[in-house]
């Protein structure tokens, strides 16, 4: 296997060396309010955060670039970006969430946006971060379940996660992102990414519905390696102070 470049390899001492990571993530849709994005930021900043996450399900606007030169200027944090659709690539960004929708049916999003989005993301000399992406049902229809127009897992069926991503590993997908979807009710059953923990070493990325201290604390012991958090902080930011406890507890308690 080819050397990982550094966003993955990042990702990939995480795992090997048992620690925890926290990622926000920015809709750019949500993101106008220049003002607003840079206290975002300077929080997250202050509370450890690991990553920026940066994409959405359905971009109705031109933000996106926008979004990223504000970003830019305002952190030294790495920019992933998590797609939406083919259209959102951008070289500003450090990396891009290569993924591959395993949890569905749909052609679409196992390859053909992959496809369509090749040729841009390897002119841009995006790092790619090959995941295999699994949709969860959290207690409510998503964005990413209606634009997928695929079925999320039953929140109760761990063992269909955790045979998806046996094949996904099998396939070579080298990360694996268990979704609630933005505004989930409940987390991803932390039995499911237990299952999925048992079945691979690969890093485990779980977001959706994760709003507390003790949902954190459940997730990360559960096998989670980096937790996303996205609607909790746009209604208040202060529940990243809260996720930033989880993670370091979780690794004072591992």
């Amino acid at each position: 296997m080819e050397a990982l470049k550094p966003v993955e390899r990042h990702i990939h001492h995480i795992r090997s060396h048992q620690q925890k990571a926290l990622a926000l993530l920015l809709d750019p849709d949500k993101c106008t309010d220049s003002r607003q994005l840079k206290m975002t930021l300077d929080v997250a900043a202050s509370c450890a955060v690991d990553f920026l996450f940066v994409g959405g399900s359905l971009l109705s606007s031109d933000q996106l670039e926008n979004t990223l030169s504000s970003i830019r200027a305002a952190s030294q944090l790495p920019i992933v970006l998590f797609p939406g659709s083919a259209q959102q690539v951008s070289a500003q960004a450090d990396a891009l969430l290569m993924l591959s929708l395993i949890s569905g049916r749909n052609a679409e999003l196992l390859i053909g946006q992959q496809v369509s989005a090749a040729p841009r993301i390897r002119a841009c000399g995006l790092e790619t971060l090959p995941t295999g992406y699994l949709l969860v049902d959290c207690g409510t229809p998503t964005t990413a379940s209606y634009i997928s127009q695929t079925m999320p897992i039953p929140n109760n069926k761990p063992e269909i996660a955790a045979v998806t991503v046996m094949a996904g590993e099998m396939l070579g997908l080298r990360l694996f992102y268990l979704d609630g979807g933005s505004g989930a009710d409940v987390q991803v059953n932390p039995a499911m990414i237990e299952a999925v923990r048992k079945i691979t070493d690969l890093p485990i990325i779980v977001g959706g519905g994760i709003r507390t201290y003790e949902d954190a604390q459940r997730a990360y012991a559960a096998g989670a390696d980096v937790l996303v958090v996205g609607t909790a902080a746009e209604q208040n930011t202060d529940v990243l102070f809260d996720l930033s406890k989880a993670k370091k507890d979780s690794l004072l308690n591992a």
